[in-house]
């Protein structure tokens, strides 16, 4: 199976200090959205490992699991698993280390992104994205019979689509730590910055190595679905602008 591989406070006896408050930042300072996100895709999984049965598993993995193999099949012999499955594939992992792994890169690629475009334009973000990736992976992989399952093809959309916000410039940094979100960069103008054009060479390099067959990642590296996480990247990067409000405004001007 391919696996599309993150003290209370004292009582106060006198005034509140009111200013060292608006200093402090929580510990797990992420959007309620991000979290809900975290704990849907854990919850199954424990539904999984701790409930259900291995028979039950295998029907989940074939009705909600991405496979390649049923788009052979005339449509209309088949059930309507082929609508949903190139979404609902993302809900699911294969092990706890590949929830683990692919719930710290939600957490740090989502956040920017869910604080950016908010929980609507994010919660169809997941889904065109999710569909994006696993349109490669079928491309790829056309006739297997090998369900892929894992978020980490949205993960790799999210990662592109804080390529065209998050990353470089000195000034798109101050103005993100005074809560203003920079403007969103063209495709051509987020290549040109150096620190985006690192991070997309080293991101790109990790996949094609995998693809090759190295062991990046031991015997893990196998059950990697590199071309969902290539599918979901180019998405993420090159078609964010239609989910960007501040892209939008900018262009009412």
């Amino acid at each position: 199976m391919q696996e599309n591989s993150g003290p209370p406070e004292e009582p106060h006896a006198g005034p509140v200090d009111t200013a060292h408050q608006k200093d402090t930042v929580p510990i797990f300072n992420l959007p309620g959205g991000v979290l809900l996100s975290l704990a849907l895709i854990s919850v199954i999984y424990a539904l999984q490992t701790l409930f259900f049965s291995e028979d039950t598993n295998a029907w989940i993995v074939f009705e909600f699991g991405f496979l390649p193999l049923r788009y052979v099949y005339p449509l209309a012999d088949q059930t309507l698993a082929w609508i949903w499955t190139p979404v609902t594939y993302s809900l699911l992992h294969g092990s706890f280390e590949h929830l683990a792994f692919n719930g710290l890169w939600l957490a740090a690629f989502g956040t920017p992104v869910y604080r950016r475009i908010g929980a609507l334009r994010f919660a169809i973000f997941w889904v065109i994205s999710s569909a994006a990736a696993a349109g490669l992976h079928a491309a790829v992989n056309w006739g297997s019979p090998s369900p892929m399952v894992g978020a980490s093809g949205v993960i790799s959309a999210l990662m592109g689509a804080a390529c065209r916000f998050a990353f470089g410039g000195r000034q798109r940094g101050y103005l993100q730590a005074f809560g203003i979100e920079p403007p969103l960069l063209s495709v051509p103008a987020a290549l040109a910055d150096r620190t985006v054009r690192v991070f997309i060479i080293v991101w790109f390099c990790g996949n094609v190595a995998v693809a090759f067959g190295l062991p990046l990642f031991g015997d893990y590296a196998g059950m990697i679905a590199w071309d969902a996480h290539i599918g979901g990247f180019l998405f993420g990067f090159l078609c964010f602008r239609p989910f960007d409000p501040y892209s939008r405004s900018v262009r009412n001007r």
